[in-house]
């Protein structure tokens, strides 16, 4: 059992996925202390958006106190409009942890009760079924969070065990009766930005993984592709020394150290843009994530649910801290930066098996009878396309929507699912890459590289063999899929 800190590092995330939580005494003391504040202000007869009005454009409805609790189920019921493909259970987990984290601030006015049932939920991989498709990135995800939080007071799907079942029947299974929403309580729960978010945190832990694979698959195409080093010398980036660029090009140099390769003489003057301008590209990107990831860790550590409950200052304000604007930007400029180690993934694949540099044409034992690579190239190119069409911008679109109440949105949903599609993307053409660069490296052969690549060509050539003769090549693209998303690397 791990005690939920008050901060989360997006790079610790893992570690709390894979463990039962608890939330520590100061932070259920923060949320008693906040909802008793909030039951005084409603008691003094004082109205507050969401509390004892209406929703959206209907903010000017009073309601009954003795109508405030069905006013919260009405709301999470109402809202619950999710369409398309489900959300992946490490991602619905993900979102369970920042609701809880957001909650835990203290400043929503939630019962203990409500948020030790998402913890109960989490411990125990409880997962609510959510739909992609719902939110606009503002007013909070709001359609992803209702389904989220139907589950709660027993309605809705959830995935438990392994099967997708009735949350009711699983509630009666474990012995639990479903919350009853008190006043504020289903507004603070589909309020906030924990859909964008959690895809966010999701994304972004996987793109630090592929950063490296990209340097490491690079360096590898590199010597395979029989290219020289001396692009990669430190005065070169000394005199532009962007981060990315300097940690890249020392990356490339720390992985090719040593190649028996590199001692050989070069008859090219130049290599292509794809091999020689890596360390400016790939560190272009470094830079663009090292920003964003800022961005993303600052919003999964607020409160971004609407009104805001402060008791210290005596104050209920209904504020805006659910528009996703800041995470819609970024999350458009990740898909950018991402799809840009694809772009240029593919072109070294395309030199790789385009017969030069003594390689057989598309890296086939016996190429006319065999295809070898020519056609996993193609399909490189058009995911790589694919990505591209991706990374038309959602944040530049806005809908009018609540009557005119809700009238600039962020659209950052659609910028977080997207960007999920983009990441996916970049691992299964760097896929291609290294299955391609392992094969032109055996066609090197007695030749040999550095220690660093003959280890990761061991271990992937473990997983995906040497491609002899033509066989059924997805077989091996799953394969090398699967050895990125399962494999990390640390430069």
């Amino acid at each position: 059992m791990t005690t939920l800190p008050q901060h989360l590092i997006i790079k610790e995330i893992p570690q709390y996925l894979t463990t039962q939580i608890s939330l520590s005494e100061e932070t259920l003391q923060k949320v008693r202390a906040n909802r008793a504040f909030l039951e005084k202000k409603i008691a003094s007869g004082q109205t507050y958006y969401g509390i004892n009005t209406g929703f959206g454009s209907l903010c000017n409805v009073r309601i009954e106190d003795d109508q405030l609790g069905q006013l919260q189920q009405n709301l999470v019921c109402s809202h619950a409009t999710g369409f398309g493909d489900e959300v992946p259970q490490e991602i619905v987990k993900i979102m369970l942890l920042l609701k809880i984290m957001g909650l835990g601030q203290g400043f929503s006015g939630i019962h203990e009760e409500t948020i030790q049932r998402l913890v109960f939920f989490y411990n125990h991989d409880i997962l609510p079924v959510v739909y992609e498709q719902g939110s606009l990135g503002a007013s909070g995800d709001l359609a992803p969070l209702a389904h989220l939080s139907l589950t709660l007071i027993g309605q809705g799907l959830v995935w438990y065990k392994g099967q997708k079942q009735q949350a009711i029947e699983v509630l009666n299974e474990l012995g639990l009766t479903p919350l009853t929403l008190k006043a504020k309580e289903g507004l603070a729960l589909l309020n906030g930005t924990q859909f964008m978010s959690s895809y966010a945190v999701h994304s972004m832990l996987e793109s630090l993984k592929l950063q490296d694979w990209a340097d490491m698959i690079a360096a590898m195409s590199l010597d395979a592709f029989d290219g020289k080093v001396e692009p990669f010398a430190h005065p070169v980036h000394r005199v532009r020394p962007h981060s990315g660029q300097i940690s890249t090009a020392a990356n490339i140099r720390k992985i090719l150290e040593g190649s028996p390769m590199q001692q050989k003489i070069k008859t090219q003057v130049q290599d292509p843009y794809s091999f020689r301008c890596v360390p400016q590209v790939h560190g272009a990107t470094k830079d663009t994530i090292a920003h964003i990831y800022t961005v993303f860790e600052t919003e999964i550590n607020s409160v971004t649910d609407n009104p805001i409950v402060f008791e210290e200052e005596d104050l209920i304000i209904s504020g805006g801290n659910f528009h996703g604007q800041p995470l819609a930007l970024n999350l458009d400029f990740m898909a950018i930066a991402m799809a840009e180690l694809a772009s240029i993934s593919e072109r070294r694949t395309y030199l790789l098996i385009s017969g030069q540099r003594g390689l057989p044409a598309f890296l086939a034992q016996d190429p006319g009878l065999n295809s070898g690579f020519m056609i996993a190239q193609y399909s490189a190119a058009a995911i790589v396309s694919q990505s591209k069409q991706y990374c038309t911008p959602a944040s530049v679109d806005s809908i009018v929507s609540s009557n005119g109440q809700e009238d600039h949105v962020s659209m950052g949903a659609n910028a977080a699912t997207k960007l999920k599609r983009v990441i996916d993307n970049v691992r299964r053409v760097l896929a291609v890459e290294l299955m391609c660069a392992a094969q032109a490296l055996d066609f090197r052969k007695p030749d040999s590289s550095s220690v660093l690549v003959e280890k990761t060509y061991a271990d992937f050539r473990s997983e995906v063999r040497f491609y002899d003769t033509d066989r059924l090549l997805h077989d091996d693209m799953i394969k090398a899929e699967a050895f990125l998303k399962n494999k990390a690397i640390s430069l």
